[in-house]
């Protein structure tokens, strides 16, 4: 990052970044299929199928050439159980609320893109944030009016509220979305070796920073 140690704003993934939400994934997942017929699958599997949204989370979990119909009925199906049961097991990543509360106390503004639901991942984080303190200027998903990442859309957004330019901007993820929109932005990508994404494929992107833990983020981003 140029021009400034700090930056002004911080736009976070949910999923494999902040929380790991994987254990109320799968089971949703595993219930819609089971339901529908279908073999469940085991974690391992489910989190490789993470990252660009529900739909594309029921094509991968579906057998190769499964309809259209067939997609948007379990589509359906995983969206009303996963938006009933969006926090049984989902916790916080050790070591987020210090890396949270370090930035806004270093005056950062911080805010989330994500591919999941907005209004479930809005749900999600007052479930799990101490208190349901409520620290982001904004929680962006999907169908809050934006395209899903990589598309830059919402982060320009989040930019324009926070006054924010490329350079002043870091995205955190687990991702490769994460990490693409970072570079389409022209922005700083901090990769969080913690989550999901296998750290090598994350690497290969060539992120401004990887990081193997919230703490280890939290001194990159302030230069500490």
């Amino acid at each position: 990052m140029t021009g400034s140690r700090r930056p002004a704003l911080v736009i976070f993934d949910l999923d494999g970044t902040l929380a790991d939400t994987l254990p109320d994934i799968a089971s949703a997942l595993n219930t819609t299929l089971s339901g529908a017929g279908f073999s469940t699958l085991p974690n391992d599997t489910i989190v490789k199928f993470v990252g660009d949204g529900s739909e594309k989370l029921i094509e991968r979990a579906l057998p190769p050439g499964s309809d259209r119909a067939t997609v948007a009925t379990l589509l359906a199906r995983f969206s009303s159980h996963y938006e009933r049961h969006p926090c049984v097991l989902s916790e916080l990543y050790p070591g987020v609320t210090v890396m949270l509360e370090g930035l806004t106390s270093a005056g950062v503004a911080i805010a989330v893109v994500t591919n999941k639901l907005g209004t479930v991942a809005r749900r999600l984080l007052e479930a799990l944030l101490p208190g349901g303190s409520w620290p982001f200027i904004r929680v962006i998903g999907d169908k809050d009016g934006f395209p899903r990442k990589p598309d830059p859309a919402a982060a320009l957004a989040l930019m324009a509220e926070a006054g924010a330019v490329p350079a002043s901007t870091v995205v955190v993820g687990d991702g490769l979305p994460d990490m693409r929109m970072g570079r389409a932005l022209g922005a700083s990508a901090l990769a969080a070796a913690w989550g999901y994404v296998p750290r090598e494929l994350l690497a290969a992107e060539a992120p401004t920073w990887i990081a193997e833990s919230p703490e280890h983020a939290l001194g990159l981003m302030l230069q500490e």
